[in-house]
Order: C-alpha cells, then sequence, then structure tokens
C-alpha cells in the first residue's frame, strides 16, 4: 500500500483492501475465525467477502454447470467461498489486477473485484487472473455499522496482502493475519482494544 493511500485511509477511518479478523470470541458461527476482505467501505456502509471458508464442496465445474454454461473446456477448477450470507446467489472473484474486464474494479494494492460471467470462463479455460479467489454471497453493513461493530471489539483490522489473500492455506488464513498484528490468539480478549 503507497503511504498516499494509506494516509487517506487513515483520515477517512475507511477500510477498503483491508483484512477484518473475527475476534475469537465472535458468537456467530459463520463468522468463527473469519478473515474477510473489505471490498468497499464509505458514509454508505461497507461490503466485504470472507476469504476463508469454502461453499462445502462446490466448485467452478460445478458452478458453471449449474448456470448452464458449457464446461468442456475447463483447464482450470477451482473451489467457490462462502462470500457472506447476503445474495448468495450472486458470485464475485476477487483478483489480481492483471486481468480487467469492463465491470472489474480495482481495489488497490494490485486486487481487483469483478463479478461477471465472463471472467468465470476465462478462469474456466485457462485464461483469465493469475491469482483469484471465486466467493459466493457477501457480508454486508449499514452505514456506521461497522464502525459500531469494530469499536464493540467484534473485529481487528489489519492490512491485507495477497499472500494471506491467494496462497495461505485456508486453514492457516485467520492465523496468520492475527500474527501479522504481532499477538497470538490466545492473548485476545473481550477487552482488547482496536489494533
Amino acid at each position: 500500500m503507497t503511504e498516499e493511500t494509506k494516509s487517506k485511509q487513515e483520515l477517512s477511518g475507511y477500510l477498503t483492501g483491508q483484512f477484518l479478523l473475527a475476534m475469537p470470541h465472535m458468537q456467530d458461527p459463520r463468522y468463527e475465525k473469519a478473515v474477510i476482505y473489505i471490498c468497499g467501505h464509505d458514509t454508505n456502509g461497507a461490503m466485504g467477502l470472507v476469504v476463508n471458508k469454502h461453499l462445502g464442496d462446490l466448485t467452478l465445474k460445478g458452478l458453471l454447470e449449474y448456470l448452464n454454461l458449457p464446461q468442456e473446456s475447463i483447464r482450470r477448477d477451482l473451489p467457490i467461498y462462502f462470500g457472506g450470507p447476503v445474495d448468495t446467489g450472486r458470485g464475485f472473484v476477487l483478483h489480481s489486477d492483471d486481468f480487467t474486464h469492463p465491470g472489474t474494479v480495482p481495489l488497490g494494492n494490485h486486487i481487483a473485484l469483478t463479478a461477471t460471467v465472463d471472467v468465470l470462463q476465462a478462469i474456466a479455460e485457462g485464461g483469465g487472473p493469475k491469482e483469484c479467489l471465486l466467493a459466493m454471497g457477501y457480508v454486508g453493513w449499514g452505514p456506521g455499522q461497522l464502525d459500531t461493530e469494530l469499536h464493540s471489539n467484534r473485529w481487528l483490522q489489519v492490512e491485507a496482502d495477497s499472500e494471506i489473500l491467494f496462497q495461505i492455506s485456508i486453514e492457516k488464513k485467520w492465523e496468520t493475519a492475527i500474527a501479522k498484528l504481532g499477538v497470538t490468539p490466545e492473548s485476545l480478549s473481550d477487552e482488547l482494544g482496536q489494533a
């Protein structure tokens, strides 16, 4: 992240391009040890994708089949992630910025988001972005809601990085992201302030 981007985020208080990490005492099982990549955060609310939970055994091939799209040229099959409980029929591809499409939204730090069927076909055929994560559904917060949850110690915030996002196994993403803060999960408590 550039110093300019970091300064803008600090001044605005917005978390686009950051990870949210569920605190160990998170009561909602959907978010237990969740790592959420924040795709957008402004005065209207926030939107993110859970990046460390698979959606059962669903893969890209199964999704293409479900959408009645051709699968005969599949060269790359990937797992589908549980992006969150909102609009679970909607798909998103969080990816490296080496792929662009008219519907691609750059998120900074060489990460982009595309939510079109074209990107799914490109990935399946062996093209598309070099690194990507396919998710169904998303996590959403209304105006001020995420700020309230942060102040009540439900989440920790840490700078996102592509290694955790795309290369670390889902079982290790939460612990690896927590370690970036210089703490261990055991040292976190309900009383811990925002990192």
